[in-house]
């Protein structure tokens, strides 16, 4: 996450503070500081200009060409981009988190003036490059509830909701992390936290902006709401704190001060709870890979599951997966729509393919209510509304979508709306328009009279032009003569060197050739004056009605959002239909029921890649906690993630990986796998480890699922058994305070295996392993009880280590066991040259130390601490006084002191 740069402490053109220079350098610095933007792009004629810094960063940043020029005697930098030109580089720039202001030039009484228009910034770029979705976000704390708002310009989705409780700033920080906002406005009393804004910077790659502090009063906010969506609207949508109010309001206000004119496109404010969604913290939806890779040449679960045909369906795919829901009902409309699809190839072909030629409409109309909508942008209205006819035709076609929730999702359209829009599309834009609106040939000119008047004087004018060869080559019996147009010479006659000395009288000579001299005659200089006057007429009046057109579109940008949203969805839902049919994934039963039961379910990434071995698994209200232990490498994590996958697919609504399932809801989903140093952060390993647990203690629910690959593993071993064993009690019920959640726990700690033997709801399963003459097989099954090994050795065996280590492990390994001693190379003594040894005591956990490698026993303590214990182990407690005890006691201390 980025701050706003302190804009004070730049040096723009090297000859000491801003405010000395003059001129149009002067007036650009000046508009700079006003507009409290990174980079400002200021309009001189048919070009931006970039001065200063602001010209070498735009040169580095879009490989611009800088030129030097100079002004009272200053030297300074200068790039630009023709006016036409600016999108693109605008959109770059702000991708990659500047805060570009925008000053265009206006014309005046007497002459012209420039003033900041616009500043577009991360989160209210209203033409992205990409598909996800482009959130500006605004978090407000109040007391113990945070505020929160979404805001997508580019699709006019505006979501908000408050949370309360002890916990509520990191569940707010969740809520960050499933958003992925591109900028982030933190209110007052959250920018004042240094420990908030860190989390943020940590959680978000998104710019990090100081807004005015005003804008986050409860009364101003109030009002701005007010304005967009109608007096009482935020208690019709059950937008009932302040802190919601504020962060609403906030994010409002701020997309109206850049001028980025997209509030058009914004006509719905949307509450939602966060408890609605499955709780997926940023650990997990990193640890279980749901839309990054956590490696560069891995795949994450969005990447297998993308069949989708178009941006907007990748963004609702992507949105899914980092949402998934808790309402069954939702679910099961989902489920029995991609059960419909599935079922039906034909149909769902026919969608695809029709939807293959349909654009991002979502994004469309809040380009065609905000104003920046192109003819480019407008035919693709028309062309992505064509589609609807035939979607809705494939579906009404198909018995199975008919009776599904495929055919429900159309029923709410307004198609008679579409139609209208589509046909107006149709009517007033020609087929193949051009990019300016002024250059003539963008609206058809039948529909509008004035404009079809206008384009008959003109079409006249073209004619007498276009005959006016042959006339004149009839009438002066010129052979070589032609009419043409260019920019330098305008409309000429042009006529071949043999006969340019007989031309009439009346031809006038512009220009020779090497081979034709050019001539001009005053009827056609009066013909292309006229020409010229009607273009421009024809340019300014199409222009005009395209603006209109526009306009008229722009006030149906719900209906076309409505549109959008159902083509997301279908495109969503056959994206999921076509992966079950081709990896033969089954529809899940969705139960309030605390189980799951899968049986032959498998990881929906890893079977993409290898051959997969399926297994079951079962949790329920007695079996809640499975100690799953096996050896390295032989899938004991992947047992678990799918596990997890299989859970957050089933509440997307998807199929899921297995020959049966029953789900029951959950209310998050908390895994621990791995750790990374955080070294920067001044957080080591086991610290990240730790802190990860400590999460998921004190926020894992008995509704929740937990995924714990190893605990403990990143300190002193019995340390380490230590904390997983407590761990254990406490997730198993032994020592919680509520119910517990449902547990999968990996660990190479055997001592904790013990415990299924005394806690009720812990279970031991383990990855088998097959092993004949040394030679070791994971056979990738998971059964009931508990593995006896880990295999290490034969895994760093695998892994390449050298011979002689490997075997110099196994020595060790079997003394250890054997409780043998331990020859430690290297530490010879120097005058017998003997190896000292130690002996593994497995009572004690430690290593006793021996006298020398030449198998005699020598005293591993000395004869007092010996004759000490010796007494201790006598003592009958049970026949003796606590005062002869505690003298005892005393004795022995002073022995041993001594």
């Amino acid at each position: 996450m980025t701050d706003s740069p302190d804009d004070g402490d730049r040096d723009w053109f090297g000859t000491g503070e801003p405010t000395e220079a003059s001129g149009i350098v002067g007036e650009y610095m000046t508009l700079r500081r006003g507009a409290e933007a990174d980079v400002l792009a200021m309009q001189m004629g048919d070009f931006y200009e970039f001065f200063g810094e602001d010209a070498e960063l735009v040169g580095e940043e879009l490989d611009l060409k800088v030129s030097q020029r100079s002004s009272g005697g200053e030297s300074y930098s200068m790039a630009g981009v023709p006016v036409d030109d600016l999108a693109p580089y605008l959109k770059a720039l702000v991708e990659r988190g500047y805060r570009v202001a925008v000053a265009d030039q206006h014309p005046v009484d007497d002459g012209h003036e420039r003033r900041v228009d616009r500043v577009v910034t991360p989160g209210t770029l209203l033409d992205p490059t990409g598909d996800d979705a482009q959130y500006l976000a605004t978090l407000v704390r109040d007391g113990d509830t945070v505020g929160l708002a979404f805001l997508d310009v580019t699709t006019g989705r505006f979501h908000a909701t408050a949370i309360s409780g002890p916990d509520a700033e990191a569940r707010a920080l969740t809520e960050c992390y499933r958003f992925a906002p591109t900028e982030v406005l933190p209110g007052p009393d959250a920018r004042t936290d240094e420990a908030l804004v860190e989390r943020l910077r940590e959680r978000s790659d998104a710019r990090l902006t100081l807004h005015d502090a005003e804008a986050f009063a409860p009364g101003r906010a109030r009002h701005i709401l007010g304005e967009q969506f109608g007096d009482g609207a935020t208690e019709s949508v059950g937008l009932d704190t302040d802190a919601a109010v504020r962060a609403a309001g906030a994010a409002l206000g701020y997309v109206a001060e850049t001028g980025a004119g997209a509030l058009a496109s914004v006509s719905r404010l949307r509450t939602y709870v966060p408890d609605d969604h499955v709780a997926l913290d940023a650990t997990t939806q990193r640890n279980l890979e749901l839309t990054e890779p956590m490696t560069g040449n891995g795949r994450s679960l969005f990447a297998v599951l993308d069949h989708t045909e178009t941006s907007a369906g990748r963004r609702l795919l992507r949105e899914w997966l980092g949402r998934p829901r808790r309402d069954r009902a939702e679910l099961e409309r989902r489920q029995g729509a991609v059960a419909a699809l599935a079922a039906d190839a034909m149909a769902r072909d026919a969608v695809r393919e029709t939807l293959d030629g349909t654009y991002d409409l979502e994004r469309l109309a809040s380009r065609t209510a905000s104003g920046s909508a192109g003819p480019d942008a407008l035919l693709r209205v028309r062309e992505t509304l064509a589609a609807l006819p035939a979607l809705v035709e494939t579906v009404e076609g198909s018995p199975r979508l008919a009776d599904s929730a495929v055919a429900d999702r159309f029923a709410d359209l307004d198609r008679e709306g579409a139609r209208k829009v589509r046909e107006e599309l149709a009517a007033a834009l020609t087929d193949d328009p051009p990019n300016s609106l002024t250059a003539g040939g963008l609206v058809r000119p039948e529909y509008d009279d004035d404009l079809a008047e206008l384009v008959g004087r003109h079409d006249e004018a073209a004619e007498w032009i276009d005959t006016l060869a042959e006339r004149e080559q009839r009438e002066h019996d010129l052979t070589h003569l032609s009419v043409g147009r260019n920019r330098t010479d305008g409309y000429y006659i042009q006529v071949g060197k043999s006969e340019a000395d007989d031309v009439p009288d009346h031809y006038e000579a512009i220009k020779t050739l090497k081979n034709s001299e050019r001539f001009v005659t005053d009827e056609l200089a009066e013909r292309e004056r006229e020409i010229m006057r009607l273009e421009e007429e024809r340019g300014d009046l199409e222009a005009g009605v395209f603006r209109e057109l526009r306009s008229w579109v722009g006030e149906r940008a719900d209906l076309l959002q409505a549109v959008g949203r159902a083509f997301a969805e279908l495109d969503t839902l056959c994206s999921l239909a076509e992966h079950a049919v081709r990896n033969d994934w089954t529809r899940p039963e969705l139960t309030d029921d605390d189980v799951l039961d899968l049986r032959a379910a498998r990881h929906p990434v890893v079977e993409q890649s290898v051959e997969f071995v399926p297994n079951d698994l079962q949790l329920d209200r007695d079996r809640r906690f499975l100690l799953v232990t096996g050896p390295n490498m032989s899938g004991k994590s992947t047992y678990m993630r799918q596990a997890a996958l299989v859970t957050l697919l089933a509440q997307v609504g998807s199929f899921v990986p297995a020959r049966e399932a029953r789900v029951g809801l959950v209310d998050g989903v908390y895994t621990r796998v791995g750790a990374l140093d955080e070294l920067a952060g001044g957080r080591s390993t086991f610290m990240v480890e730790m802190q990860e647990l400590s999460n998921i203690l004190h926020n894992a629910t008995e509704d929740s699922l937990v995924v714990l690959d190893e605990v403990g593993r990143g300190t002193a071993t019995h340390d380490g058994i230590s904390i997983a064993w407590a761990a254990t009690e406490w997730l198993s019920s032994a020592q919680a305070t509520a119910p517990s959640p449902k547990v999968l726990f990996a660990t190479h700690y055997h001592e904790l295996t013990m415990l299924a033997d005394h806690i009720d709801t812990v279970e031991n399963v383990h990855v088998a392993a097959d092993e004949q003459d040394g030679d070791v097989t994971f056979l990738r099954t998971v059964r009931d009880g508990a593995a006896d090994r880990s295999y290490g050795i034969h895994v760093a065996e695998l892994a390449g280590v050298p011979d002689p280590v490997v075997e110099r492990s196994r020595e060790v390994l079997r003394r250890l066991r054997d409780e043998e001693a331990i020859d430690v190379r290297g530490s010879e003594d120097e005058v017998t040259g003997e190896s000292k040894q130690v002996v593994f005591d497995l009572g004690s956990g430690q290593f006793r130390g021996q006298a020398s490698a030449d198998g005699g026993e020598g005293e591993t303590v000395d004869p007092v601490t010996e004759s000490v214990l010796e007494e201790l182990q006598g003592v009958d407690v049970e026949d003796t006084s606590p005062v002869e005890l505690l003298s005892q006691v005393q004795e022995w201390q002073r022995r041993l002191d001594d």
